[in-house]
């Protein structure tokens, strides 16, 4: 079932009178359950792409259908619920609370939900297990490696069951071990879960373990390709 279409989608910045194009018209599809990472150079596209995608930004000309309906045919709440309750996003940064529980983290997206509070811990519990990290589960963020961090914010990500699960350059900030952990966990929720996952990323190993590569360059699709020799989880960073 296609849950992403994006069809001569352009975006222009304005600031001070001036123009700068971030995106010349680029069109495809995604289906649900896909695994798709976008590559290119800084300044390609790839994260005014991810925003537009994720509801952070508004195109400037095109159409973006998410889940049948176009982003005009959202009201801002239902944006914002929308954000809250069928999309998951993961940063280089983490964007983790310093001073908070791993619980009280991965629980964070659940304060904007519908879900009875009385459920909040389970499913907040469920996720962080879905990571590895239940005996982390009372550790204050501060107290974690970065590998670690970047797992509580996959669990975040994954709390409220997401269609679909933004990563922007997950592994960016980690070293290689860390990055092969994220890279499993990022996949067994593609491969053994069902989720959407869409991958910003310029590391190559990473971007090899989603099942397509779509490569900007300039504002414009430069290449839109099968991976036909996908790495598995337990393949990162071994060659």
């Amino acid at each position: 079932m296609t849950l992403i279409e994006v069809k001569d989608l352009k975006k222009t910045y304005y600031s001070e009178g001036v123009e700068t194009p971030a995106l010349l018209g680029v069109s495809f599809n995604i289906n649900s359950g896909d695994f798709i990472a976008i590559m290119g150079p800084s300044g390609s596209g790839k994260s005014t792409l991810l925003h537009i995608l994720g509801f952070l930004d508004r195109h400037t000309e095109g159409e973006y259908r998410f889940d049948d309906k176009t982003l005009d045919d959202y009201g801002e709440e239902e944006i914002a619920r929308v954000r809250n309750r069928k999309m998951g996003f993961v940063f280089q940064s983490f964007n983790l609370l310093a001073r908070t529980t791993v619980l009280e983290n991965v629980k964070m997206p659940l304060l904007y939900s519908d879900m009875k509070e009385s459920l909040w811990n389970k499913q907040a519990l469920d996720a962080i297990e879905a990571v590895g990290l239940s005996h982390r589960v009372n550790y204050v963020s501060s107290q974690l490696s970065g590998g670690e961090k970047q797992r509580v914010a996959i669990a975040r990500a994954l709390v409220n069951n997401p269609q679909v699960i933004f990563a922007d350059e997950p592994t960016g900030n980690l070293d290689s071990k860390s990055g092969k952990a994220v890279m499993e966990i990022l996949q067994n929720l593609n491969e053994k879960k069902g989720h959407t996952i869409i991958l910003i990323t310029h590391e190559t190993y990473t971007a090899e373990h989603a099942g397509r590569i779509i490569r900007l360059m300039d504002g414009k699709i430069e290449s839109d390709q099968i991976v036909n020799n996908r790495l598995k989880a337990e393949d990162h960073f071994t060659k």
